[in-house]
Order: C-alpha cells, then sequence, then structure tokens
C-alpha cells in the first residue's frame, strides 16, 4: 500500500482528498502545518506528497524547494487556488512533478496521483544503447555523434525508450510519462511524435532505424 503524504490546512479540501485516495487504497498522512510536515519527512519518506501553496506557517513551495535542494526525488504534486499559469510554472520550476488548481476533481486528483507513482516506479535508466549519448543531465541527446535537434515532446519519448531498451512501452505508458496531464489526445499523439523522431535520427543515420513499432502494444529501441 502506497503512503501518501498531504499537507493541507483546510479541512474540507483536505477531507475530500483523504476520502479519494483511501477509497482508492492509500494510506493518508495529513497535516495542517507546514513545520508537521517537515518534521514527518526528516522521520519518514512517503510514496508521494501533496502539497497546498498557502499555508498558515509558510509555504508548501518552500518545503518542495527545501526537499529538492537536498536532493529528494519524492514525488511531489501541488495544489492551490491560484490557477495563473506563473503559478504553475514556478511550482514546476521550483522541483513539483505536478500542479493542480482549486477546485479541482477527486477523479482527476486520483489518476494524477497514480500517474506519478508510476513514473516514480518506472525502472532505473539503463546505459544507452550505441550510437546513443544522453548529455546535459539528460536534455540533450547525440546519435552518432551528432547533437539531435529535438522538441521536448520528442525529446521525452526518447529518453523514455532509452532508459529500458528493448522493453516494448505501451502508447499508454508513453502518453502518460511525457504528456502527464496535459494528454488529452490519444494514441495518435505518440504515433505522430515517433514518426517525426524516427525522420530526425534517418536523417543522422539512413540506414538506421533503431524505433521498432509493435503493432498492437507500442515501440521499443533496438
Amino acid at each position: 500500500m502506497s503512503e501518501i503524504l498531504l499537507l493541507e490546512d483546510d479541512p474540507a479540501i483536505a477531507q475530500t482528498v483523504v476520502f479519494a485516495l483511501q477509497r482508492e487504497g492509500f494510506a493518508l498522512t495529513h497535516c495542517s502545518w507546514l513545520h508537521e510536515a517537515r518534521a514527518r519527512l526528516t522521520q519518514h519518506e512517503p510514496a508521494l506528497a501533496i502539497f497546498d501553496v498557502g499555508l498558515p506557517d509558510g509555504n508548501g513551495l518552500d518545503l518542495c524547494r527545501e526537499l529538492r535542494a537536498a536532493g529528494s526525488r519524492l514525488p511531489l504534486l501541488m495544489l492551490s487556488a491560484r490557477s495563473e499559469e506563473l503559478d504553475r510554472v514556478l511550482g514546476l520550476e521550483l522541483g513539483a512533478d505536478d500542479y493542480l488548481a482549486k477546485p479541482f476533481s477527486p477523479r482527476e486528483l486520483v489518476a494524477r496521483v497514480r500517474a506519478l507513482l508510476r513514473r516514480a516506479q518506472a525502472p532505473v535508466a539503463a546505459p544507452a544503447p550505441q550510437g546513443f549519448v544522453i548529455e546535459a543531465g539528460g536534455s540533450r541527446i547525440r546519435f552518432q555523434g551528432q547533437v539531435l535537434d529535438l522538441t521536448r515532446r520528442e525529446l521525452g519519448l526518447l529518453s523514455r525508450l532509452l532508459a529500458a531498451p528493448q522493453r516494448i512501452h505501451s502508447r499508454e505508458t508513453l502518453l502518460d510519462a511525457v504528456w502527464g496531464h496535459e494528454a488529452d489526445s490519444g494514441d495518435r499523439t505518440v504515433d505522430t511524435h515517433i514518426k517525426t523522431l524516427r525522420a530526425k535520427l534517418r536523417a543522422v543515420a539512413p540506414e538506421l532505424d533503431p524505433i521498432r513499432t509493435h503493432r498492437g502494444l507500442g515501440y521499443s529501441l533496438e
């Protein structure tokens, strides 16, 4: 059973979150104060944390920043009544993995929690297959010695394939891992980006086609 730490000072919202997640089989620890959550995290790290931004004794973003500065990879979902793009961007840049504006649907909350947990439990990256070199902390990939000019989505797809060579990645898994909650399309979204990614790889090495299609299953990297 995955344990989740909830940092939320609004009793009504906290009750909604606890009910929605416990109904799905998750174990919840609820804190209303920043210092309570900080103390809890020093004792035990949960599988995932949900932080409110505005708190009586501080800001959830500050705790997010502290965790990332300490090297923690704890999956973090931020809750906030502020839905402006600048606020969402700030939260993500400080290290949050996802951002959900209030009011929110309990079903969407559960879906995002499940997505974050799946990503966190993904296999540890294996060495890149021959011909590929991952540089700059994963923000740049070379193929046959040439830096690939990739969009953010193409980089995400290729990085995911490189993390588990020869493993078949379903379209749903790729969509969830690379697009996350922005995935408002379907399988065709993944197919289209794989097509453009293949074209860029062939432009470097026309004789090679490292991405393999498994009909009805997904894609793998040979």
